[in-house]
């Protein structure tokens, strides 16, 4: 299966089945998509719709029942743990709700991590200007524990970014945040993509959050039924958010 030059991501025919026989139940049935590179994604769907599970199997975090994933042109089912493993280090950024810092250590550390877990050599002034992309130069000596939750978010950003990725995934970044955090966080976001040209796909629940992205897709029983793209704004997510729901 081969990608477009403007894709990162590609899903073809994906299925995740949990279970066996009469106890099987089916997270993804089928989906084909793809995400282009240098665009902010936003999947949305109601509870049990499958959203969090096609991020993991695009992610290479979790391995479909069948169907293909490709990341740059690399055939996820191809690879063995190893080899996902160095995928994902090499090509993928993560952010998750949690923001998963390490309590112990600085933002600086906490940033510097991802290259020390691989080996890779590099200098501090890397790690400042990483830091100084999402606004957390003055935080650099401090820890998780010192920083607000938008403040650590925002770690997690620049520890995602620092290898370098062609795809950040981000399950429910904001989830965590007040609303004036989330914001920052999002415009943070949508900033790395437009100035920067960074692929993110992104899972929320939130229709303020879908808002800031170039395409909206909705999942609904495992399977796309729906998006919005150009001028989307959170009423017109709500609004088709609502209507999935009530079919639900």
């Amino acid at each position: 299966m081969a990608m477009a030059a403007n894709e990162t991501v590609r899903l073809r025919t994906v299925r995740r089945t949990y279970g066996t026989g009469d106890a099987a139940v089916t997270a993804l049935d089928g989906v084909t998509t793809s995400f282009q590179t240098g665009t902010f994604s936003a999947v949305m769907g109601p509870s049990g719709s499958g959203k969090s599970t096609l991020l993991h199997c695009a992610a290479g975090l979790d391995r479909p029942t069948e169907g293909t994933v490709l990341i740059d042109g690399t055939d996820l089912g191809t690879l063995d743990e190893t080899g996902l493993t160095l995928l994902r280090r090499e090509r993928m950024g993560f952010v998750f709700q949690a923001f998963n810092l390490v309590s112990a250590l600085t933002a600086e550390q906490n940033v510097s991590l991802p290259l020390r877990l691989a080996g890779r050599r590099f200098e501090p002034v890397e790690i400042r200007a990483a830091l100084a992309e999402v606004g957390m130069a003055d935080r650099a000596r401090h820890r998780p524990s010192q920083m607000s939750g938008g403040e650590q978010q925002r770690v997690a950003i620049a520890r995602a970014l620092i290898s370098g990725p062609s795809v950040v995934f981000a399950d429910e970044p904001t989830g965590a945040l007040d609303t004036t955090s989330s914001r920052g966080v999002l415009s943070l976001l949508r900033d790395l993509v437009t100035r920067q040209g960074q692929t993110v796909i992104m899972v929320t629940h939130d229709p303020m959050a879908a808002a800031y992205a170039d395409r909206v897709l909705f999942l609904a029983d495992g399977r796309i039924v729906g998006e919005l793209r150009d001028e989307i704004s959170a009423e017109a997510v709500a609004s088709r958010m609502a209507g999935l729901e009530t079919a639900c």
